[in-house]
């Protein structure tokens, strides 16, 4: 985002925000933002380019790192999580890297959650380490094990994922900040399950906030995109530069798409949310369900920090174990249930409006070790379900299928 390009809304209501917020338009005065299909633009004169490229001039140069249809999207995306700036990237996983990549250097620490998307380990705890950046991961729920892990002068950064994937464990926002803060360190919250909707994490202290914008941003599922949400000094000062050099870049379609999604995310995430709610309770009662993990129940460990820092809502995923004798024979009764639906789609992925089932740990956590599966609290038995549109008794009667014939 150019510096002269930051928002002019303010004290405007977040669904507001969230359909108006973006560039001036063009001077052929469309309504839809417009989709800037181009990989550079051009400049009236020599020096006016050499100007623009010296960062001496506002202008776009490069759609790697610089698209009017992108920018947008980050403004937008800035005003609802209500931070200065934003960055799109590629992906999800591409934000994170970038985040890393421009925060971080050999001999670093970070302390991060040992219940975060399996990608987030690997490339954390695995990737990186190869640079010399040594990590730790501790319990979610357990801020005096985030402490204990704390190195002074080496840890620069905590990683939070609230709620995790997908045994939506929820942490403390404000305390983690808090921490980070005192020995000198970053917050980075991901907050693709909640998204501004139902989470504002820089309102709690957090320094920077992630998103994979394939999931409820976009909302149905047609684009990869990520985003980083900041301080400018930190996403124009150490992030930009390492997009521009290693383009973690997102296309301007993708972009737009993302833009498009964002206008009806506040109508979203509160159906998805009410229909989640609805199925965790009938999930419970369940037979052969031994366990339900969904933030908005009662019985979930961190309900009133949930119900907190999420808007009084759940979101639109959890998790279900099902009861049974041995890792086998769990897998099995897990692969009879998820093999059994016929309107819910056998997918990793999520934030669609479409209903998604998958068993985390062939799939989401299936490159992990065993070790690191058990640690994260991912068994053979459990099943993500993230919850989408539908009619929510044809969720149910589809999940009813495979519970009500498990032997």
């Amino acid at each position: 985002m150019n510096a002269s390009d930051k928002a002019l809304s303010k004290g405007l209501h977040i669904d507001t925000l969230a359909v108006r917020e973006a560039l001036p338009r063009t001077a052929y005065g469309e309504h839809s933002e417009a989709l800037f299909l181009t990989s550079s633009f051009v400049h009236p004169d020599a020096a006016t380019a050499a100007a623009r490229f010296a960062g001496e001039e506002d202008g776009f140069l490069y759609s790697r790192f610089s698209n009017p249809t992108v920018a947008s999207m980050e403004r937008r995306l800035a005003a609802l999580e209500g931070t200065e700036d934003a960055i799109g990237t590629a992906s999800g996983m591409g934000a994170i890297l970038l985040l890393m990549l421009g925060l971080l250097q050999a001999g670093d620490h970070v302390v991060c959650s040992r219940s975060v998307f399996g990608s987030i380990i690997k490339l954390i705890g695995g990737e990186f380490s190869r640079f010399g950046v040594e990590s730790s991961f501790v319990p979610q729920d357990d801020i005096a094990a985030w402490k204990a892990a704390i190195r002074p002068g080496k840890t620069r950064l905590l990683f939070a994922e609230t709620p995790t994937n997908p045994l939506t464990e929820v942490c403390d926002i404000r305390a983690l900040a808090d921490l980070a803060h005192d020995c000198g360190a970053l917050l980075a919250v991901d907050n693709c399950f909640c998204t501004p909707v139902l989470q504002r994490p820089r309102e709690l202290g957090a320094d920077l906030v992630v998103h994979s914008a394939t999931k409820y941003l976009d909302g149905q599922g047609r684009v990869i995109a990520g985003a980083v949400c900041g301080k400018t000094e930190l996403i124009e000062g150490r992030l930009l530069p390492v997009q521009r050099s290693a383009g973690i870049s997102l296309s301007p379609f993708n972009a737009w798409v993302v833009l498009k999604g964002l206008e009806t995310l506040g109508l979203r995430m509160p159906a998805h949310s009410a229909r989640a709610l609805e199925l965790a309770r009938w999930l419970q009662a369940q037979p052969g369900v031994a366990r339900v993990h969904y933030p908005g129940l009662e019985s979930h460990p961190q309900h009133a920090l949930a119900m907190r820092q999420q808007d009084g809502q759940g979101g639109a995923v959890l998790a279900f174990e099902l009861a049974a004798a041995n890792p086998q024979e769990a897998r099995r009764r897990a692969f009879h249930v998820i093999d059994q639906t016929r309107l819910c789609s056998i997918t990793a992925n999520l934030g669609d409006t479409k209903t998604t089932i998958t068993h985390p740990a062939t799939t989401t956590h299936g490159r992990l070790k065993d070790e690191q599966r058990q640690a994260a609290g991912i068994g053979q038995g459990l099943i993500r379900v993230a919850v989408g549109l539908e009619h929510q008794p044809d969720i149910q009667a589809d999940l009813a299928r495979g519970l009500g014939t498990l032997a």
